[in-house]
C-alpha cells in the first residue's frame, strides 16, 4: 500500500512538472507560441508540423497564434521568430538583436573557441569584421575588379571546356560523362578560385580542380550535418558522444576540418613567402597587421586561429551557397522550359555566341538576372538565416524579450507574402522587369539578410552567378539525363543551406568556339 502511494505520488510529481513546463515562458509577456515537450521543448512541435520545411512549418505556427512574433523554447533556449516582412527588416537593422549565439555547431568550427565572423559577435566581431572587409575590398571583394572578373571568366572557359573537349584528368570523369553533367560540384571550381584569388592572388590549375572539388564536398558535408534551427545535436550536445554520426556531429567535424587544413597550409606558405615591404594580397595583409599587434604587447583579436576561420567564414558560401542557387535555377529550367528559351534569346542578341558575356553586359540582360534574383527568391537558401541573439532585455512588437534569447527571422514569409509578389508560389523572373529594364524598386527579397549582419559577400556573388550562369547559358542547353519531361522538384535536404540531392544533367553545345581575348 504504501509503495502504491508513494508511485502514484511520484508520477503525480512528474506530471505537475511537466505541465509547468510545459506553459513555462521567460516573461508572462513573451511572445505568444507553442507548448514546450521534454528534452527539445518546442522543437517536436515544428518538426512534426512539417520536417522538411521548418520555414514553412514556422510560418504556420504564427498563423495559428495570430502574431508576428511567435516565442517558444527549443530545449533550453528562450527562442522569437521574426515572421512578418516589415517587422523582419526592421529587426535586422536593430543592433540589439545583432548577437551569435555560443553553441557547439560554433565551437567544434573554430577549435573550441569562439573565432570567425559568421558566429562571433561584440568587440571581437566588430574589431575583424572591419578590418577584413576594408582589406579584402582592396583585392576586388565587395567591388568590381577588373582581375577577378578575368579570372571567373578563365575559370568560366575552363568549366565549359570540360565538357566540349572532354576530361583532361581521371577526378574530372567523376563530374562530366560525355554529355552529361554532375550537379551541384560542376559549378564550383569558379567560385571558389576567385575567392582564393582575392585571398592569394594565385588560383588552384586544371590539374589541382579535384582539390577544389574536395573542398566543395566537404564543405557540403558540413552544411548538411545539421538542420536550420540547430539541430539536436545544439540542444542536446551530449549527442556527440553518444551517437556522432546519427547527431550530425562526425560529418560536422569532417566537413570542417578539411576547410581548416585547407587554409593552415595557405597561411603557412604566406609567412615562408612574405614580404614586409608590400602586401601581395589579403593573407599578407592580415598577417603584417596579426604581427604589429604581437609586437605591441596589448590585448588583439589576431591570431593565425583566427585567419583559418575568417578564410573559413568568407569560403563557405562560395564552396556551397553560390553553386546551390545555380543548380536550383537549372532544375526550375528543366521544370519551366520556356524559361531557357528566354536566357538563350537574350544571351545571343546582346552577346552573340563569338565572345563571353561580361558584367558590363549585365545591365542589358534583365531577364538573366531576373532569373537570379526570382530564383533567390523562390528557393530560400537559407531559410532561417543564421540565428541571431539580443544582446540586452528589448522589446519588439509590444513584447518583452530577455537577453540571450535566440532570434529566428523566417525568411519564407517575406519571400512568400502575398501583398509583396502578388503570386509567390509563381517562379516568374518578370515580376522585376519594367518596360524591358530590370527594376531593383521591385526586389523585397533579403536573400543576403540586412543590418549589420548583412551577407559581405553580397556583391562577390552576384556579380560571379551571372558571369558563370551567363557563360554557361550561353555554351549549352540543358535537358534531363533520361530526356524525359521533369514534373517535379526533387526533395529538399534541410540543413545550414537548403539544398537537393546531387544529380546528373545532360548538356548540348550551342557554342563549339569562344574567343579567349
Amino acid at each position: 500500500m504504501i509503495g502504491f502511494i508513494i508511485t502514484s505520488f511520484l508520477i503525480t510529481l512528474c506530471i505537475v512538472r511537466l505541465y509547468k513546463n510545459a506553459y513555462k515562458r521567460p516573461l508572462d509577456t513573451f511572445p505568444p507560441g507553442p507548448i514546450s515537450l521534454p528534452v527539445y521543448g518546442a522543437y517536436w512541435i515544428v518538426l512534426m508540423r512539417e520536417i522538411n520545411n521548418l520555414g514553412g512549418s514556422l510560418r504556420k505556427l504564427a498563423r495559428y497564434y495570430d502574431t508576428k512574433v511567435l516565442g517558444m523554447y527549443l530545449g533550453k533556449f528562450p527562442t522569437i521568430v521574426v515572421d512578418d516582412p516589415k517587422l523582419i527588416k526592421q529587426t535586422l537593422n536593430n543592433e540589439d538583436f545583432d548577437g551569435r549565439l555560443d553553441i557547439i555547431i560554433s565551437r567544434l568550427r573554430s577549435f573550441w573557441k569562439r573565432l570567425g565572423i559568421f558566429f562571433t559577435d561584440g568587440y571581437f566581431w566588430h574589431v575583424q569584421r572591419r578590418f577584413t572587409l576594408r582589406c579584402l575590398r582592396d583585392f576586388g571583394f565587395g567591388r568590381r575588379d577588373e582581375t577577378l572578373e578575368t579570372v571567373i571568366a578563365n575559370e568560366t572557359m575552363e568549366m565549359v571546356d570540360l565538357v566540349l573537349n572532354g576530361p583532361k584528368y581521371p577526378e574530372e570523369k567523376e563530374l562530366v560523362k560525355g554529355d552529361l553533367i554532375f550537379l551541384q560540384h560542376y559549378f564550383a571550381v569558379p567560385f571558389i578560385n576567385g575567392i582564393l584569388h582575392i585571398f592569394t592572388r594565385s588560383t588552384k590549375p586544371r590539374s589541382e580542380y579535384h582539390v577544389l572539388w574536395d573542398l566543395a564536398r566537404k564543405t557540403l558535408l558540413f552544411q548538411r550535418g545539421t538542420n536550420d534551427l540547430g539541430g539536436a545535436i545544439t540542444l542536446t550536445p551530449w549527442l556527440k558522444d553518444v551517437m556522432p554520426n546519427y547527431s550530425g556531429y562526425t560529418n560536422l567535424c569532417k566537413g570542417n576540418q578539411n576547410l581548416l587544413d585547407f587554409f593552415s597550409k595557405l597561411i603557412k606558405q604566406t609567412y615562408v613567402t612574405q614580404d614586409d615591404s608590400h602586401d601581395r594580397h589579403f593573407l599578407d595583409c592580415y598577417v603584417r597587421k596579426m604581427k604589429e599587434e604581437q609586437k605591441s604587447g596589448h590585448r588583439t583579436t589576431f591570431s593565425d586561429e583566427q585567419l583559418q576561420l575568417v578564410c573559413t567564414d568568407y569560403m563557405f558560401p562560395a564552396a556551397t551557397g553560390i553553386q546551390s542557387v545555380l543548380t536550383f535555377l537549372i532544375e526550375r529550367i528543366l521544370l519551366q522550359p520556356e524559361i531557357q528559351d528566354k536566357i538563350h534569346e537574350e544571351i545571343d542578341r546582346v552577346v552573340g555566341r563569338d565572345r563571353l558575356p561580361t558584367l558590363d553586359d549585365r545591365q542589358n540582360m534583365p531577364y538573366l538576372e531576373a532569373c537570379l534574383r526570382e530564383i533567390m527568391r523562390f528557393e530560400t537558401l537559407v531559410p532561417l538565416g543564421v540565428p541571431h541573439r539580443t544582446m540586452k532585455d528589448c522589446k519588439l512588437e509590444g513584447y518583452d524579450i530577455p537577453e540571450n534569447t535566440v532570434v529566428v527571422f523566417n525568411y519564407v514569409t517575406l519571400h512568400f507574402d502575398k501583398d509583396i509578389w502578388g503570386d509567390p508560389e509563381n517562379f516568374r523572373p518578370e515580376r522585376f522587369i519594367t518596360n524591358g529594364v530590370l527594376d531593383l524598386s521591385k526586389d523585397k527579397s533579403l536573400p543576403f539578410g540586412a543590418g549589420k549582419r548583412l551577407c559581405a559577400g553580397e556583391t562577390y556573388a552576384r556579380q560571379s552567378m551571372f558571369q558563370v550562369f551567363a557563360g554557361f547559358m550561353q555554351a549549352f542547353s540543358v535537358s534531363t539525363a533520361d530526356g524525359k519531361p521533369l514534373t517535379k522538384p526533387a526533395r529538399r535536404i534541410q540543413g545550414i543551406i537548403t539544398t537537393v540531392p546531387e544529380f546528373w544533367v545532360r548538356v548540348t553545345p550551342r557554342v563549339y568556339e569562344i574567343n579567349k581575348k
